[in-house]
């Protein structure tokens, strides 16, 4: 296997995404052959210009990730689900789980592979009160209510199982990310609804925001230099979904109210719009996510990779300012 700092054969998955594009476009930058798994009807435009090698497939598909994988060094699994509607659906386990398992069933046939999982900060522990957690933090979430984290926390669980069959896996969390060229709307729809709502509604909760470019050249750090077995906290400031908006409405010049409805009332109505099919300004399946604090320690990513990370205002001005240019906001 060749040194780290040296050009390597990486496959990515998930590399047309918000986050792995960038991902993709650093790896080609340093000089990395980059090859992407994707599907045939795959959105590229984030990644078109740039010179990389397409394998049509699926991560359900094993024979694809067979074809994929084949003379690669390192793989970076990054595809997973994003949108809302899906975090209730079969397609969590088919793709988060049984897709993963498919990625470490592919990479075991592949001596000496370098493999870097990304998770998210959900599955390391939510809190109903303000709480800092690391790596190494209990999980207290009723995870029957939460199938994103638990989902991811499976796949954390089989990545251990990995590194102690001998495969050098690591697995990265990060917080919640904000940057340019979010065009499905993951994070930045939270800017949009703080830009249009009057008053702007938050709800009792906090969040870790991080910058996408720091997230991927943490991805790309750990990939290199983490320790098989370990999980890298991704995540910048720690913020109160109150003074998310207060910082978001900052600066986009605007002044407006923000009120703070009570969780009980969000829940209780969010459950009753659920029920009765109604439309309602959040979406049901984030509501339990949102009335929690997600609040992460990312000295170990730090002080272990070299990493550093924007502040909440470096990381949210560059994603206002693509929402203003794109029109999405005025």
């Amino acid at each position: 296997m060749r040194l780290s700092g040296t050009a390597m054969r990486i496959l990515v998955t998930g590399g047309n995404g918000f986050i792995g594009s960038v991902v993709v476009r650093k790896l080609v930058q340093q000089g990395h052959q980059v090859r992407c798994l994707l599907r045939a009807k795959s959105d590229t435009t984030r990644i078109s210009d740039l010179q990389f090698e397409r394998i049509i497939g699926d991560i359900c598909n094993l024979q694809s990730i067979d074809a994929a994988i084949d003379g690669c060094e390192a793989l970076i699994h990054l595809a997973s689900l994003s949108n809302w509607n899906d975090i209730n659906s079969p397609l969590m386990d088919k793709i988060v789980i049984e897709g993963s398992k498919n990625i470490l069933c592919s990479a075991s046939k592949i001596p000496n592979i370098k493999l870097l999982f990304v998770s998210s900060s959900a599955a390391i522990n939510g809190s109903k009160h303000p709480q800092i957690f690391n790596e190494d933090s209990d999980c207290t979430l009723n995870l029957t209510q939460y199938r994103y984290a638990a989902a991811k926390r499976t796949v954390e669980e089989l990545c251990q199982l990995a590194h102690h069959e001998g495969k050098h896996v690591v697995v990265v969390n990060p917080g919640e990310v904000y940057g340019p060229n979010d065009i499905n709307f993951i994070t930045s729809c939270n800017l949009i609804d703080f830009a249009k709502s009057w008053p702007v509604l938050t709800c009792t909760g906090g969040t870790n925001v991080v910058y996408i470019d720091d997230v991927a050249d943490g991805i790309i750090k750990a990939l290199f230099h983490g320790r098989s077995g370990q999980r890298y906290i991704l995540g910048g400031d720690n913020l109160s979904v109150r003074e998310l908006a207060a910082l978001s409405l900052k600066i986009m010049k605007k002044q407006k109210p923000i009120m703070q409805i009570p969780n009980l009332i969000l829940q209780s109505a969010g459950q009753v719009a659920s029920l009765c099919r109604l439309k309602f300004p959040i979406h049901p399946a984030v509501i339990p996510y949102a009335t929690k604090y997600w609040l992460m320690d990312n000295s170990k990513a730090k002080n272990e990779l070299g990493l550093s990370f924007r502040n909440a205002e470096a990381t949210l001005a560059p994603t206002i300012e693509w929402l203003f240019q794109e029109g999405h906001i005025s």
